[in-house]
């Protein structure tokens, strides 16, 4: 069966041999002890409302807690899921954003966005490690911080919001996390091109200060760039890197207003 729009109708079979779908609720599946005041806020920030809670609980489940409490299935089948939908989505995206670009950059521009630092960057904004399940060791050792947990748990968000909502759902979700990332990897990249014009002036020193303001899942990042110890550019965004970005478009423009100009589109492969 597919949704209506040519995509498989989303289902998944539970360990009881049960198939779930958006629908369809079980009794039989376990309860999740996560704080539902928490779960309900990281629903809130995800901007998406369960029909099936439990397929929420799933996602946010490590390894290490099934290994310590019976009966709990980890996320690693989700996570299966979820990346194999952020890369569809993704990459139709990007497909239709860049009619000119040629397979090499569409594969750069994919990369940049479908890679587990930039996915462990959207769990930190949605303050996602503050709701995963996690063994007591693995919690003990820094997991709920740990980048390659938090990207694996992302994906499999993404795909637990799949499995409940269908294609509509995870598209929504997924351009609503990826579309900041994907404005920035189609853009040109101004901290390269300041470094290339500063470097035409021997001895002259580059450096970024970076600060952070706002809660951890909703932070903003402000960058100055520093010529020779003097602020020469100021940016801000959603990450460390759009902040960077934006100081060194703005310093570029005041180094250098004819060469500065931003070319409209980046050079196509060979």
């Amino acid at each position: 069966m597919t949704d209506g729009r040519g995509w498989p109708e989303a289902t998944d079979v539970l360990p009881d041999g049960h198939v779930a779908t958006p629908a369809s609720n079980h009794a039989s599946r376990p309860t999740y002890p996560i704080s539902p005041q928490a779960l309900a806020a990281f629903a809130e920030r995800l901007e998406y409302q369960f029909v099936d809670p439990a397929l929420l609980g799933r996602s946010l489940t490590h390894r290490s807690y099934c290994a310590e409490h019976a009966g709990f299935s980890s996320n690693e089948r989700l996570e299966f899921l979820g990346d194999a939908v952020l890369g569809l989505v993704v990459t139709d995206d990007i497909f239709r954003r860049h009619p000119e670009a040629g397979e090499g950059q569409l594969s750069r521009i994919r990369a940049s966005v479908v890679c587990a630092p930039a996915l462990a960057e959207m769990a930190v904004e949605l303050g996602l490690g503050e709701v995963l399940l996690l063994g007591k060791g693995e919690a003990a050792s820094g997991g709920r911080d740990r980048p390659s947990i938090l990207a694996d748990a992302m994906e499999a968000v993404i795909g637990a919001v799949y499995l409940d909502g269908g294609e509509v759902a995870a598209r929504v979700l997924v351009e609503q996390l990826v579309a900041p990332r994907l404005a920035a990897a189609g853009s040109p990249d101004h901290k390269s091109r300041l470094h290339e014009l500063v470097a035409q002036e021997h001895d002259r020193q580059i450096r970024y200060e970076i600060t952070e303001a706002g809660p951890e899942h909703d932070k903003t990042f402000r960058a100055v760039v520093l010529l020779d110890e003097d602020a020469f550019g100021s940016g801000s965004g959603r990450s460390k890197k759009q902040a960077e970005q934006a100081a060194a478009e703005e310093a570029w423009q005041r180094l250098d207003p004819q060469r500065g100009a931003v070319p409209a589109e980046e050079e196509s492969d060979g």
